[in-house]
């Protein structure tokens, strides 16, 4: 697990990554374009007066940037989140120069300035998108003192009262504020959610790894044994046989052959990328002694005990050996062991039709924030825990990275508290994976 959890966080790290180059230039020739029509419409087409030089001059800066940007850096290029910062806050002193031009908050486009914040709220650290958003506020604020008429027809001014002015500052600052934090925790989630699901994937490719060794190292020993007697055989043979005889040769054969079969079954162990039949299969009793393992007579560790029952007097299944049933089951034991006081319990129950594996503990239960929660990325506590030495990661990835390789499996997961022992008071925690039989079941034996 240390190794998975390392694997996990670079995930995480990789994809938070940075933005491109391309996508921030791309975004600002949109926006020169833009407010190149909306200057040259309103000074032409409407025929009202605007300060045309100066604007297209605050234009032509961000165009210039843009140009030059292009052509210093390779578009693919990814911006750091400082660089990131420091291009959208030069777009947000740009428009606010713009709109201070023409009318200030009067301007009907100055709703535009959330576009910047809510852009670096979707991919910056929190601390640089506040630094954001206070450069977007005081920019509102300054254009709500500051700034030049709105364009007007010819010998009137338009004049609107200080209380309308004043609702435009805060409803552009309370909206400035409201698309930010929306943007960054929408991000924030999603982001959350693909480096859980590719340490997810991670985890799965090692357990898949190792059972195939399993597999491997199975088959290796059943046939190791045969042929060790069909090497040692041949030996005695061509050491009894005379050189001479038409034997011989079949008997040096023989040793060469074996020989040469130790050596392919040494290749296949090292590769380790294929199963075995026999090790394919097992029984409902030895998946859940497996995924238990580790925990069995644990130091300090509380009890395990095992239980099965037949729902319907059907025999007990044979189920497919899949890496991902078997982990995602271990975490569960993991996280009950950890918050057991004295013992955990599995239990499996079958039918022709149905399997239902739970696994319950005697601990403190979930507590009922946690549990309209759990089974989401970085949900991670249950109160007065015991960490086990070694297992015990804080990242709160296990609970989503085993429902998730269990749902994969066909699974339907079910948490919540049940009543452990007389007392009506007690509760512990129980976990349940319920699976149509025909889904997890390996057939009979080809």
């Amino acid at each position: 697990m240390p190794h998975a959890l390392a694997d996990s966080q670079a995930a995480l790290n990789a994809l938070r990554g940075p933005v491109r180059l391309r996508t921030l230039t791309g975004i600002r020739w949109l926006a020169v374009g833009g407010q190149t029509a909306a200057i040259l419409g309103v000074h032409f087409g409407l025929g009202f007066a605007t300060p045309l030089g100066l604007a297209l001059g605050v234009i032509a800066a961000s165009a210039w940037l843009n140009l030059f940007t292009v052509l210093r850096f390779s578009p693919q290029r990814f911006l750091s989140d400082h660089e990131a910062a420091a291009y959208i806050a030069f777009d947000i002193i740009q428009l606010s120069a713009l709109l201070a031009l023409t009318g200030g908050l009067f301007n009907p486009f100055s709703a535009l300035i959330i576009a910047p914040v809510t852009i670096a709220a979707s991919f910056l650290p929190l601390r640089l998108t506040m630094v954001i958003g206070s450069l977007a506020l005081a920019s509102i604020s300054l254009l709500a003192l500051y700034h030049m008429p709105l364009p007007w027809r010819p010998g009137e001014a338009l004049a609107l009262a200080p209380t309308y002015t004043a609702g435009v500052w805060a409803a552009l600052s309370f909206s400035v504020m409201f698309f930010a934090a929306y943007a960054h925790r929408i991000a924030a989630e999603s982001q959350q959610m693909r480096s859980a699901l590719a340490a997810t994937q991670l985890v799965l490719g090692r357990e898949e790894k190792l059972s195939a060794l399993g597999g491997l190292a199975a088959a290796a020993h059943e046939l190791g044994t045969p042929l060790a007697t069909i090497q040692l055989t041949a030996k005695e043979m061509l050491r009894e046989v005379p050189e001479d005889s038409d034997l011989y040769e079949d008997a040096a054969l023989l040793v060469s052959q074996a020989e040469r079969c130790r050596d392919i079954l040494g290749r296949l162990s090292r590769r380790g990328d294929s199963g075995d039949a026999m090790h394919d299969r097992i029984e409902v009793v030895a998946l859940l002694r497996e995924a238990a393992a580790p925990f069995i007579d644990m130091p300090d560790g509380p009890e395990i005990r095992i239980e099965t029952n037949s729902m319907d007097g059907a025999p007990e299944p044979i189920l497919r050996r899949r890496p991902e049933i078997i982990f995602g089951l271990r975490n569960f034991v993991e996280n009950a062991a950890g918050f057991a006081h004295s013992e955990v319990v599995m239990t499996a129950e079958w039918s022709a039709d149905e399997l239902s594996i739970a696994i319950n503990d005697d601990g403190p239960g979930f507590t009922p924030e946690i549990l309209a929660r759990l089974g989401e990325p970085y949900v991670s506590a249950r109160a007065g825990n015991r960490p086990l030495i070694g297992h015990k990661d804080g990242m709160g990835l296990g609970f989503f990275i085993a429902k998730t390789l269990l749902e994969g499996a066909g699974a339907e997961i079910a948490f919540h508290n049940r009543q452990w022992g007389q007392k009506p008071k007690q509760t512990g925690a129980s976990v349940s994976a319920r699976w149509p039989i025909e889904a997890v079941s390996a057939g009979p034996f080809a």
